[in-house]
């Protein structure tokens, strides 16, 4: 594609070095640019891509996006007023509109878009289609699978991975849609068949700097759909329930407390932690039952997420039950990774409201004690560190939590993810308070050793904490791997075999 067609989207507020070219490439990294690239300067949380445009240069940029003109780097450079909207548009321009091939789906929430994502796909696998995934775990194409670095990934390589679905002959893509993704434009020009908004509570507060700011951002996705889009609400959730009559698209409502819904429940039963119960849809006098094989109350939402985008599509409940079936779970999202004399679960507790109902799901088990290790959430805000350390606190009383093993996890995090003083000293601050032991790790490596000695016969264990924690189940699996026979390791370290994040570099998972 010539440079000029390349640029068609956008609108140029100025220009230097004016000259039309052939472009092979467009790249937002400077390092990953090659001969007949464009380079696009984006503005990030941490840098600025301008500082860059030179390297670019060198590596072979042969025109640039720019928010900035730079005269003295002589190459043609087109002004912008918002270089990551630009790249979006770019993306879906040179990628050829790859999403409008596929039915999109897009799920924001501040809890359990992972879960939702991927019970999902497995209905719509069930119906025999042939799927896409992007999120927070993985991008999946048809059998293909690469860990996520991103819940959503930059707007670009989202054009680059519709691209490669609608060429492999992806049929339904599910997508996880987060805040930062609709405020940083990463699913600008990202064609969306169906939208649905789970719930809303605290989270992200710091980076969005209020929650009106990320209510906005997470309404944008329902208020901006398409009008023959359909629109999937959460009535028990006042947030996403106040957004029906804030969108052009088809809305279909659920709820578990409210039955005036399009999909609705009966007789749940919870009492094995895993929950059943009976779907009912509106204006329908037979009802079907489904069997969770995941525990929790809050997987009842997800699944009834799932279940009413199906019934959008109009797929039929006996394939609904399969799916749902056929779901056994995904990693780090109250993950039981051991399950022998004592029980050692994984869960990511990423926020004040997923800490709620994970926490709510223990009060529900049954077991001796409970040993908690909690990575602090690094480089996300006092805000959120502080509504976190305030939940774990309540829970610590109701179900018997005397101390919480906490690690800074200096062993695995990267720059991005590092534990700053305040959100160390707001946590400690927050247990302090309440009376709650904490004994404090540098390292995760320890900290997991501690609670793998404290640990006895019909307790559990959470290792529990987002990115510092993401390399627990390794650590603790390998841990365990010394202390057992070796005739029970095989066995010991299945849950890492399909693990797509949280192994360290130079170790598969086969």
């Amino acid at each position: 594609m010539y440079l000029y067609e390349l640029l068609e989207p956008l609108e140029i507020l100025d220009r230097i070095h004016d000259q039309d070219m052939p472009i092979e490439a467009i790249h937002y990294h400077s390092k990953k640019v090659q001969p007949q690239s464009l380079f696009v300067c984006i503005k990030g949380y941490l840098t600025d891509g301008h500082l860059y445009l030179q390297d670019a240069v060198n590596n072979g940029a042969g025109a640039a996006i720019v928010e900035d003109l730079n005269p003295s780097i002589k190459i043609p450079q087109f002004k912008v007023k918002n270089s990551r909207k630009a790249l979006a548009l770019l993306g879906h321009h040179f990628y050829k509109a790859p999403s409008e091939a596929i039915t999109t789906i897009g799920i924001t929430a501040t809890n359990g878009k992972t879960t939702t994502s991927f019970m999902v796909n497995e209905i719509l696998e069930a119906q025999g289609l042939d799927t896409g995934l992007m999120g927070t775990v993985v991008v999946k194409i048809k059998d293909s699978k690469e860990a996520a670095t991103l819940t959503t990934p930059e707007s670009l390589d989202v054009h680059a991975n519709f691209y490669k679905m609608k060429e492999a002959g992806v049929s339904h893509c599910t997508m996880e849609v987060s805040s930062s993704a609709l405020e940083l434009e990463r699913v600008t020009g990202v064609d969306f068949d169906v939208v649905a908004l789970n719930n809303i509570s605290r989270e992200h507060i710091d980076q969005h700097g209020s929650f009106e700011a990320y209510y906005n951002f997470k309404a944008s996705l329902i208020r901006n759909a398409k009008a023959d889009a359909l629109v999937v609400l959460n009535l028990d959730d006042p947030y996403s329930k106040a957004l029906i009559q804030e969108t052009k698209g088809q809305v279909f409502t659920y709820g578990v407390s409210d039955q005036s819904g399009d999909v609705y429940i009966s007789d749940l039963d919870l009492s094995s932690g895993k929950a059943s119960f009976m779907v009912h849809y509106k204006n329908q006098a037979i009802a079907y039952p489904i069997h969770l094989s995941i525990p929790g109350y809050h997987c009842v939402y997800n699944a009834l997420v799932a279940i009413t985008i199906a019934k959008a599509l109009k797929i039929q409940p006996e394939i609904i039950q399969q799916g749902i079936q056929a779901f056994k779970g995904i990693e780090r999202r109250f993950e039981c990774i051991y399950d022998e004399d004592f029980k050692i679960y994984d869960d990511h507790f990423a926020n004040a409201g997923n800490i709620q109902v994970t926490m709510e799901t223990l009060d529900y088990m049954t077991y001796d004690k409970c040993h908690l290790i909690y990575a602090v959430r690094g480089s996300r805000g006092v805000t959120v560190n502080k509504e976190n350390a305030e939940v774990m606190a309540l829970w610590a009383k109701k179900i018997g939590l005397e101390e919480i093993i906490a690690t800074t996890s200096k062993d695995y995090v990267t720059s991005k993810d590092v534990v700053t003083p305040e959100e160390l000293e707001v946590f400690l601050e927050i247990m302090n308070k309440n009376h709650i032991k904490v004994i404090l790790k540098d390292r995760l490596e320890e900290a997991i050793e501690l609670g793998l000695k404290k640990i006895k016969e019909k307790d559990v264990m959470l290792l529990a904490g987002c990115q510092g924690m993401d390399y627990g189940a390794y650590v603790a699996l390998n841990q365990l791997k010394k202390i057992l026979p070796a005739n029970k390791h095989q066995a010991l370290l299945k849950p890492l075999k399909y693990r797509v994040a949280g192994l360290p570099e130079g170790i598969t998972n086969e």
